[in-house]
């Protein structure tokens, strides 16, 4: 090394296709075998259900315009830390650090453990509380892979997606095969939409992170518009197939007492041996998800612990394996909190989200912000402008605020998804003073 700034910068070698690719394969995960059996419940109408996705299609499209805009603003930082630093102050950043280290990521990754749970018990039971068993096995055995330094493979990711692909397509054949639904869907009927829409912008999350493909992109100016609305068009697509494919198969009301909607359809068709086999991808699928979660969640603690001396030992790097092992040891220890906890509530997954959403939403609504601070700032042109500035901006803050809404709201549904939501809120806060103690030490 001669000491001099590297001034290696990444190539543009992403054409279109490969970012619409990439968009499909960052955003499909586990929740798409779990959250539509919810979202069933809290929507009156087949036509209802379908208008859900379709909805949350657009919000997705709105978030990602901005995302993208703000990621070629800062490219060389790292997502919503940097551009809340910077639009917001120093302390909103260390809030929403801290947020993600005990709430949003650690509950993510506890939510995603519920269905890897659900479904490893339709393989095998463990008793009562078999969800439970499953979740807090894989975030154990997964936390300590990350701990040892090893990693998923870029091999092992592309035969994941190949099979979450397949199976998906396997479902929607499948589903409508089935025929007509044993259930009536009028058993289906209440609910909250609002409610319904968290768990469809839940699955739909990791669009935030596709938006940074911006700076591998060929013409980004121009062809990021297109990857953004092809590749939420292409998974607004897929959604309401597969969604069309349980339907079919289950009605409104089947879904809505489903722990396991796609093992329950396949079930329909090929019996117990068929329901296994989607059992496992969804099982692999969950792992895959949590896995990329611990990983990307230890980092972030990591440059917490890096910047911010109070926390200077999550901010160690052990050269063994090259992990921040303390970090990853303090995420696994909340999330198996996280987990525990659960089991005292109807469902483990609901409450999870109901823990993570109103944090996660009032974050995302900042963030989105930053977008008009930067405009009002650096009013210079970046590589990639949000097309219809400032209606697209302002109708994914609008959409955020409802969205914030929806999930405090969540308390109308149980005290124990209370109880969930007053937490997350709780711990949120609880980085305020924390701030203030750890910027003078």
């Amino acid at each position: 090394m001669d000491g001099k700034q590297s001034t290696v910068a990444p190539r543009q070698l992403l054409t279109v296709w490969d970012g619409i690719i990439l968009i499909c394969g960052m955003v499909i995960g586990a929740g798409i075998f779990k959250a539509p059996s919810i979202v069933a419940g809290n929507t009156s109408s087949g036509a209802e259900f379908l208008g859900a996705w379709v909805l949350g299609g657009v919000i997705s499209l709105c978030g990602a315009l901005v995302y993208a805009e703000l990621a070629t603003r800062h490219p060389e930082t790292g997502g919503e830390y940097a551009f809340l630093s910077r639009g917001m102050g120093r302390g909103v950043a260390f809030v929403f650090a801290w947020a993600r280290m005990t709430v949003i990521q650690t509950g993510a990754i506890a939510a995603v453990s519920f269905v890897f749970g659900d479904y490893a018990s339709e393989i095998l039971r463990l008793g009562a509380n078999s969800p439970a068993i499953y979740a807090a096995i894989g975030v154990v055995a997964l936390t300590a892979l990350n701990v040892a330094g090893t990693l998923e493979a870029k091999g092992l990711q592309k035969l994941m997606q190949f099979l979450l692909f397949a199976g998906l397509a396997f479902l929607v054949i499948v589903g409508l095969m089935a025929g007509a639904p044993a259930k009536p869907a009028a058993s289906a009927g209440g609910g909250s939409f609002g409610f319904a829409m968290i768990f469809v912008l839940l699955t739909f999350g990791g669009w935030n992170e596709a938006a940074y493909l911006s700076g591998e992109v060929r013409d980004a100016r121009r062809n990021m518009i297109r990857i953004l609305i092809g590749g939420i068009l292409a998974l607004t697509v897929i959604y309401l197939l597969v969604n069309v494919a349980y339907l079919a198969a289950l009605g409104l009301g089947g879904m809505r007492e489903s722990k396991a909607v796609a093992a329950d359809v396949v079930r329909l068709v090929l019996g117990d041996k068929g329901a296994v086999v989607i059992a496992l991808i969804v099982c692999l699928a969950a792992l895959t998800t949590m896995n990329a979660a611990i990983f990307t969640g230890a980092r972030t603690t990591y440059a917490l612990g890096r910047d911010f001396p109070f926390f200077g030992k999550l901010g160690a790097w052990r050269e063994s394996g090259s992990t921040p092992a303390n970090a990853l040891v303090l995420q696994g220890a909340i999330t198996l909190v996280l987990v525990l906890a659960s089991t005292l509530t109807p469902d483990g997954f609901s409450a999870m989200v109901a823990y993570t959403s109103p944090v996660f939403w009032t974050f995302f609504l900042l963030t989105a912000l930053t977008l008009f601070v930067f405009r009002r700032r650096e009013p210079q042109a970046a590589s990639f402008r949000v097309p219809l500035y400032p209606v697209v901006p302002i109708a994914f803050c609008i959409a955020c605020v409802y969205m914030l809404y929806s999930s405090v709201n969540y308390v109308r549904f149980a005290v124990e998804f209370g109880v969930a939501v007053f937490a997350g809120l709780v711990i949120m806060a609880l980085g305020i003073p924390l701030y203030f103690l750890a910027k003078n030490r």
